[in-house]
């Protein structure tokens, strides 16, 4: 069974190819620049070199046309015949209230979205024109939706209400929504598994850390609580989005520089965060590299970052009422033992204590790390998240008619004997040139 992954940005279309049988990636690639000027795909299959691809893509249908004409390429495909696709699924930012899971989708499914699709204007449009694209292309194929909202459907009201005026609530659907679910819920069942406990018996606190960062307070194995809000901006230091700031800051920055509602967003998304405080930085190494060098601002965006992911761990164990572990995911919560280290610095009186040495080389995404000092109460772990995997999994599961809400499904990677070659393979060959990384391996209990 081979399943297409499609994830479509505004101005780019991401992909992968996953051989169900085989559980492996056939390929996997990004086409930017569509719509844009100057496109082009950038194809990897498993075992042979990248290449690029230069092709004006003036909209997301010649984008899917091109992927799909590289699925079959004699020198680059993967497939015979884009017959052997046996489904696509399709990332979408934003479900709103309707969708507690993933969807196959038909008429009323876009027509729903596009309902919503105000909730999410960087975002949602260009799902709903990938997956118009691909169902044009690909039209005797089952289609299915993996929103990132979807996870964060079991908050209660205390924890997604704003104190706002409530017919905004009831008219307008403003409310805490979260994102980064199908990261978040691949992280919560795999600190199940090495934890030794049944899922739905933990409570957790999840980092997603990457250009863009979530917390998400995790209950009895449900989401009861998270950082982002009615958009990806709330919560945490990001990349270039301003996290939590007073909302009377824009109004007066509005005034005094006589910006449009338009610049202000522009301005908290794109224009903030480690870029707005550093000036030039929102890659996480340039910042430390920068720190190192004696940049003041480079080490402020450092300890405000820091801080910042402090104060909601203290806040969501608060929350909680006790944590059985903490668990860092994404890119620079996979790869950035410093962050990590002052982050929790000053826990101990939690029961939070990590182990240096063990935290300096968890640097992999191949392999889930346990960092918790031999003394801690609650355990850290460093667990390297697989959104496709989850994506692929709820595809074959509608195919199959036999998915649900995760709270009754259980996936494969929440077998304790569950192993992912490929990451074995790659932590295999990282272990050759820096053995040390053995120090932090998880171990699954029994």
């Amino acid at each position: 069974m081979k399943i297409l992954v499609l994830n479509c940005g505004s101005s780019s279309a991401k992909y992968m190819v996953y051989d169900w049988d085989a559980k492996n990636i056939m390929c996997k690639g990004i086409v930017e620049r569509v719509t844009i000027g100057g496109s082009f795909c950038e194809h990897e299959a498993t075992g042979r070199d990248k290449v690029k691809i230069e092709r004006e893509c003036p909209t997301h249908r010649e984008a899917v046309e091109l992927i799909l004409e590289l699925l079959v390429n004699p020198e680059h495909g993967v497939l015979k015949d884009v017959k052997e696709i046996d489904a696509v699924g399709h990332r979408v930012v934003h479900g709103g209230e309707r969708f507690a899971k993933s969807v196959i989708i038909d008429d009323e499914v876009i027509k729903a979205f596009k309902e919503i699709q105000d909730l999410a204007p960087l975002h949602n449009p260009a799902n709903i024109l990938g997956i118009e694209a691909a169902v044009g292309i690909l039209p005797d194929v089952p289609h299915m939706a993996v929103m990132d909202t979807a996870w964060h459907q079991t908050m209660k009201p205390p924890q997604f209400i704003y104190a706002l005026p409530y017919d905004w609530y009831e008219k307008n659907k403003v409310r805490r929504y979260g994102f980064h679910g199908t990261s978040l819920l691949y992280v919560a069942k795999r600190a199940a598994v090495l934890l030794g406990k049944d899922p739905f018996d933990i409570n957790l606190i999840l980092l997603h850390v990457g250009n863009g960062v979530s917390a998400n307070a995790v209950k009895k194995g449900i989401s009861y609580d998270t950082s982002m809000g009615f958009t990806p901006q709330e919560g945490l230091v990001m990349g270039t989005r301003a996290g939590d700031f007073d909302a009377a800051v824009g109004f007066y920055m509005m005034q005094k520089l006589n910006l449009s509602p338009k610049d202000m967003e522009t301005i908290i998304n794109k224009k903030s965060g480690l870029l707005g405080i550093t000036g030039k930085f929102t890659d996480r190494r340039d910042v430390l590299e920068a720190m190192a060098d004696g940049d003041k601002r480079a080490e402020l965006a450092f300890e405000l970052e820091c801080y910042r992911l402090k104060k909601y761990i203290g806040a969501y164990a608060a929350a909680l009422g006790g944590v059985d572990a903490v668990v860092w995911t994404a890119g620079v919560g996979e790869m950035a033992p410093d962050i990590r280290a002052r982050s929790m610095d000053g826990l101990d009186f939690m029961g939070i204590k990590i182990d240096p040495e063990k935290n300096k080389v968890a640097m992999t995404r191949n392999s889930e790390s346990d960092i918790s000092a031999a003394d801690s109460k609650v355990k850290v772990f460093v667990i390297p998240t697989d959104e496709e995997l989850v994506f692929v999994e709820d595809v074959v599961a509608l195919l199959e008619n036999r998915y649900d809400e995760h709270t009754n499904f259980k996936y494969s990677f929440q077998d304790p004997g569950y192993q992912n070659a490929m990451r074995d393979e790659e932590f295999a060959k990282e272990l050759e040139k820096k053995p040390e990384k053995a120090k932090a391996a998880a171990k699954i209990p029994g």
